[in-house]
C-alpha cells in the first residue's frame, strides 16, 4: 500500500446528474417563492443563473466555511448548516433580483434538496461521487505520514437484531449486501448467546472493555449506596459505569474510535459516546466534516428526518385499522424519536465512518446503528416497520464497503448485534393489570412501594423529542419527586424486558428465600403461580441459589431438580447465566422471568414495549457475529460478551502483526 494516487478515486459529476441538481434547484427555489415562504423571484432566467452562481460559490467557499464554523455546527447538530447555506443566498440572492427573508432562509436549501432527490430517484440516479470527492479531498490533507500496512476493522453494531431475524431478512431480500457477503464467502456468519441479563448495557460493557460484571440488567438497586439505582442509561451513571468497569485495555484503546455507543472502549475519539458525551471538548471531533462537507448533505438528511416521521404517523394508523396485535400505544414523542435513531443517527455513523475510512489513520471503529432496536420494541421484532428499517440499514453497510474503495488502507468489517428482542402482549396486556400493580397487592398495605417499569429512556431517545427544555424542566422537577419517593419506599420493583427485579430495602442486606418466606408468606408463592411468570430466582441460606417455578425447584448449586424443570425451554446454559447473575453484587432479592412460549416465540414484557430484551426466552439472548472467513474464531459455541471482545481483540492483535511482518 504505497500511496492514496493508487487507489480508485470517486469519479466526477456526471452531466446527466449535474443537470438533475441544476433543475431541481431551480424548482425548489419557485415551489419556496409560489408558496410565498420567504423567497421572491422574479424571472427564471435570473433564478438558473443564479443557481449556477451558486454552485461556484459552494465549490470555493463551503469547505472554508465549514471548517472555520466546525464548532457552531457540531454545537448545532447541524442546523447550524441550513442556517449558513441560507445565510449564502441570502447574501448573493439580491445581485440576481431574489429576495430572501424570514424563514426561506431554511425553507430555500430544504426545497433545493428535496426537489433534486425526488428528480434522482425518478431517473433511478443515485449518484454520491461528489459526496464522497468532498470527503475524499479533506481527507487527503488530514493524512499524517505513510499509511499503514495493516488493515484497519470497522465494527458495525445493529442494535437489538437476533440471529433468526437477520436470517429471515436475508432470505425475504431486505439486506442483498449482507446476502452477498456470505454468498462470496467473503465472511461467516454465526449466533453467539447473551450473558443475563440480554440488554445494550450488559453487552457494551463486555464487548467494549471485556468486563460486565454486576451489571445485573438495565437498572438496578445498591442497597449499600443508600438504595440509590444506578441504570444503563443517563450521561453521569454511564460514565460512573465505565469507570467501574474499564481497565485501561478496552477494545478501542489502540488508535479506536467510538460512534454512538454507550461505554468508549477506552478511546477519546468519540462521537455521540454517552460514557464521555458531558465532555463538550470531546463533542468536537474532525470527523464531523465528513457530514458537512457537501452543502446539500444535510438538508438531505432533514428531509429524510421529516419523512421518517410521516411513516410513522401512517405506520400508526395503518396498526390500528388493520388491528394488528400484539400492539402497543405510541406516543407522539415516538414520532420524531424514531426518526432521530432510523435517520439522523444512521447517517451520523455512516458519514464519519466513511470520513475516517478515507483518512485512514484509525485501526478499529465501532459504531452502534439503533433505529431497528428502538422500531422493533414499538412496532414488532417482524413488523413491516423493522424490515424497513433493516432495509435501509443494509443501504449503510453498502455505502460503507463502497466507501472502502476510495480509502488509502484496506478496512475489513465486522456486522454484529449486542443481543436480539422477543416479541409479545406486554403482562398488562395479559393480566389486565401492571406487574407493579400485581406486586403491590401481594404486600401489606401499609408498605410504600416505588416502581420504574420503563427502560425505554436506553440510548439518545430523549435527545429527539421536541419542546425538550419544557419537558426538561417538567422532567426535573418530577425527578426530585422520585428522589423523595425513593427515599421513603421499603419495596423497590424495577423491570428490563422481561426480566424484574424485586428489592426489599427496609434490609440492607440481600434477603434468603427463607428470610423473605417469614416476613412475607405469601409473595413469593403468589409470584410463582401467576400464569404469565416462568420463574424466579431467589437465594436460599441452606440450598444456595434456587430457581423456583409452578411445579418445581432448579437447585442451581446441586444441580438437582423437585419436580418439573421450572428452567425447560430457556437454553441450555440458563443455568450458569443465573448463577452468574446471582454471584453479582447488586442482585435483587426476587429476581423475575416472564414465561416464555416457546411454539408462538413470545414472552411478556413488564414493560409497555411489544419487542423486549433482558430476561431469557426466546431470540432476545441469540444475536449474531458477521467476521471476515479468514480470521480465528474458535469453533466452539460463543458464551458470553467478554468472549465477543476476546475475539475481536485477537484479532486486531493479529492484523496488526501481519503488518509487522511485512516491514
Amino acid at each position: 500500500m504505497e500511496h492514496v494516487s493508487e487507489y480508485d478515486k470517486p469519479p466526477r459529476i456526471t452531466l446527466k446528474r449535474s443537470l438533475i441538481i441544476f433543475i431541481g434547484n431551480i424548482i425548489g427555489l419557485y415551489l419556496i417563492s409560489f408558496f410565498g415562504l420567504g423567497v421572491d423571484v422574479s424571472r427564471f432566467d435570473e433564478v438558473a443563473l443564479f443557481v449556477i452562481f451558486l454552485s461556484f460559490i459552494n465549490a470555493i467557499f463551503w469547505p472554508i466555511l465549514t471548517r472555520i464554523l466546525m464548532p457552531f455546527l457540531v454545537l448545532t447538530f447541524g442546523v447550524g448548516t441550513l442556517v449558513l447555506n441560507g445565510i449564502l443566498l441570502q447574501i448573493f440572492a439580491p445581485f440576481f433580483d431574489i429576495t430572501i427573508t424570514g424563514w426561506g432562509v431554511i425553507l430555500a436549501p430544504l426545497a433545493m434538496a428535496l426537489l433534486t432527490t425526488i428528480l434522482s430517484t425518478l431517473v433511478t440516479i443515485e449518484d454520491t461521487s461528489s459526496y464522497y470527492r468532498s470527503v475524499l479531498r479533506d481527507a487527503t490533507k488530514k493524512r499524517k505520514g505513510d499509511i499503514k500496512k495493516y488493515p484497519g476493522v470497522i465494527i458495525i453494531e445493529i442494535d437489538g437484531l437476533a440471529y433468526d431475524v437477520l436470517c429471515e431478512a436475508i432470505d425475504k431480500g431486505y439486506m442483498p449486501t449482507v446476502k452477498s457477503m456470505l454468498d462470496n464467502k467473503s465472511h461467516t456468519l454465526r449466533m453467539w448467546e447473551t450473558d443475563l441479563s440480554s440488554q445494550t448495557g450488559a453487552s457494551q460493557a463486555g464487548i467494549l472493555h471485556g468486563n460486565n460484571e454486576d451489571i445485573t440488567a438495565f437498572r438496578w438497586v445498591e442497597k449499600e449506596n443508600d438504595n440509590q439505582i444506578m441504570e444503563c442509561s443517563g450521561a453521569i451513571k454511564v460514565k460512573t459505569l465505565e469507570e467501574r468497569i474499564s481497565n485501561g485495555d478496552g477494545l478501542l484503546v489502540d488508535n479506536g474510535a467510538s460512534r454512538s455507543n454507550l461505554f468508549s472502549g477506552d478511546t477519546d475519539n468519540v462521537i455521540f459516546t454517552f460514557s464521555k458525551i458531558t465532555d463538550l471538548q470531546k463533542l468536537y471531533n474532525k470527523a464531523w466534516f465528513s457530514i458537512f462537507s457537501n452543502s446539500s448533505n444535510f438538508a438531505r438528511i432533514v428531509l429524510l428526518f421529516f419523512a421518517e416521521m410521516i411513516l410513522e404517523i401512517i405506520s400508526q394508523i395503518m396498526y390500528r385499522a388493520l388491528n394488528i396485535q400484539p400492539r402497543i400505544r405510541r406516543k407522539l414523542s415516538y414520532i420524531p424519536t424514531r426518526a432521530g435513531t432510523n435517520v439522523f443517527m444512521r447517517e451520523i455513523n455512516t458519514g464519519t465512518l466513511i470520513g475516517d475510512m478515507m483518512i485512514g489513520d484509525i485501526d478499529v471503529a465501532y459504531s452502534t446503528y439503533l433505529g431497528y432496536d428502538e422500531i422493533a420494541h414499538h412496532s414488532g421484532v417482524r413488523g413491516r416497520d423493522a424490515w424497513f428499517s433493516l432495509k435501509g440499514m443494509d443501504k449503510q453497510i453498502a455505502r460503507l464497503i463502497y466507501g472502502n474503495k476510495y480509502s488509502p488502507r484496506d478496512y475489513e468489517f465486522v456486522i454484529q448485534s449486542d443481543h436480539g428482542q422477543t416479541n409479545g402482549a406486554t403482562f398488562k396486556q395479559r393480566y389486565g393489570e401492571s406487574f407493579e400493580d400485581f406486586i403491590k397487592s401481594l404486600l401489606p398495605q401499609d408498605i410504600a412501594m416505588y416502581a420504574k417499569m420503563s427502560s425505554n429512556e436506553e440510548h439518545y431517545a430523549e435527545t429527539f423529542v421536541p419542546f425538550s427544555k419544557q419537558i426538561d424542566s417538567i422532567k426535573n422537577r418530577s425527578r426530585e419527586e422520585e428522589k423523595k419517593e425513593l427515599s421513603d419506599s421499603e419495596v423497590i420493583v424495577l423491570a428490563s424486558g422481561n426480566l424484574a427485579m424485586i428489592y426489599l430495602t427496609q434490609w440492607r442486606h440481600r434477603l434468603t428465600y427463607e428470610e423473605i418466606n417469614e416476613l412475607f408468606p405469601e409473595l413469593i408463592s403468589e409470584i410463582v403461580k401467576n400464569e404469565y411468570i416462568g420463574f424466579i430466582l431467589v437465594r436460599s441460606s441452606e440450598r444456595g441459589d434456587l430457581a423456583i417455578g409452578k411445579n418445581g425447584t432448579y437447585y442451581l448449586d446441586t444441580n438437582e431438580i423437585e419436580g418439573e424443570n421450572p428452567l425447560e425451554g430457556f437454553g441450555d446454559n440458563i443455568v450458569q447465566h443465573l448463577k452468574r447473575n446471582s454471584s453479582f453484587k447488586y442482585s435483587p432479592d426476587i429476581l423475575v422471568n416472564s414465561f416464555y412460549d416457546s411454539e408462538n416465540d413470545e414472552v411478556c414484557a413488564f414493560e409497555e414495549l411489544v419487542g423486549s430484551h433482558g430476561g431469557a426466552g426466546g431470540s432476545q439472548s441469540k444475536p449474531f457475529i458477521l467476521y471476515p472467513s479468514g480470521w480465528k474464531v474458535p469453533d466452539e459455541d460463543i458464551i458470553g460478551a467478554e468472549s465477543i471482545y476476546k475475539i475481536l481483540k485477537e484479532n486486531l492483535k493479529i492484523l496488526k502483526e501481519s503488518g509487522n511482518d511485512d516491514k
